[in-house]
């Protein structure tokens, strides 16, 4: 599986694994097939109660409409992930790592005519193919890819890639913690930045800095930043 490296907008580098062509095709086909049998099952209930087609907007409405705005929904309600997405536990999110907006599901929704509806999905696992950021026609065009959370990164990689030898340490006291310390705050740090939630960073900060003992003069994810760069200035090779 290929790796994606996000820059966060405080430089950090985050290790991302691409969802591969295996899983996005076995999500399209949970996909079509809970859809499928929502259909059937509608209309065999629609049948039982005595709505036939004389009522062609009961059918419209109950039936046509969901499955129509079905992968809009759901991707936008439901973190990124339609309910195919979740059983292969892959997600949508920006090129930078973070949370799609409406208007990019949209751009995505809009666009599954020409990649899928029209292609038969040729166009989309064409682009595919070419594109080493993972992207469809209506990821390109919304700026989004589509990543597996099915493989973690290493603990490494949730700290930090290599810093440069000029880097210049802040705060020496990061030598008072330890492997599985760290990992644990790059993991948390790596997850709320991707997540936009400053509340944890903010809390992650206060912690790492009483555990340094040290009173950081920067905002939670800056000094986090510097923290994690000056650990793995000590420790890489």
């Amino acid at each position: 599986m290929d790796n994606y490296q996000i820059q966060t907008a405080q430089n950090v580098t985050i290790n991302q694994n691409l969802a591969n062509l295996g899983e996005r095709c076995l999500a399209y086909f949970i996909d079509y097939l809970i859809l499928v049998a929502y259909g059937i099952l509608t209309y065999l209930l629609l049948s039982y109660i005595g709505i036939g087609f004389d009522y062609m907007w009961a059918y419209m409405a109950v039936i046509g409409l969901p499955v129509f705005l079905y992968h809009l929904l759901l991707e936008t309600f439901n973190n990124g992930q339609s309910l195919g997405k979740m059983a292969a536990n892959i997600k949508v999110v920006k090129l930078d790592g973070s949370a799609p907006r409406f208007s990019d599901f949209l751009i995505r929704w809009l666009l599954r005519i020409i990649d899928f509806s029209l292609t038969s999905g040729g166009l989309a696992i064409f682009c595919f193919l070419l594109n080493k950021k993972g992207q469809r026609l209506g990821d390109m065009a919304a700026k989004t890819t589509v990543i597996s959370e099915r493989k973690r990164v290493s603990a490494q990689q949730l700290i930090y890639s290599k810093v440069p030898d000029t880097h210049e340490v802040k705060y020496p006291e990061v030598s008072l913690l330890n492997d599985k310390q760290m990992q644990e705050i790059g993991r948390i740090f790596r997850t709320a930045e991707v997540n936009m939630q400053d509340q944890v960073l903010e809390a992650l900060s206060k912690k790492t800095a009483q555990l340094m003992g040290v009173t950081p003069n920067e905002s939670p994810s800056i000094f986090l930043a510097q923290v994690l760069k000056d650990y793995q200035y000590f420790t890489q090779g």
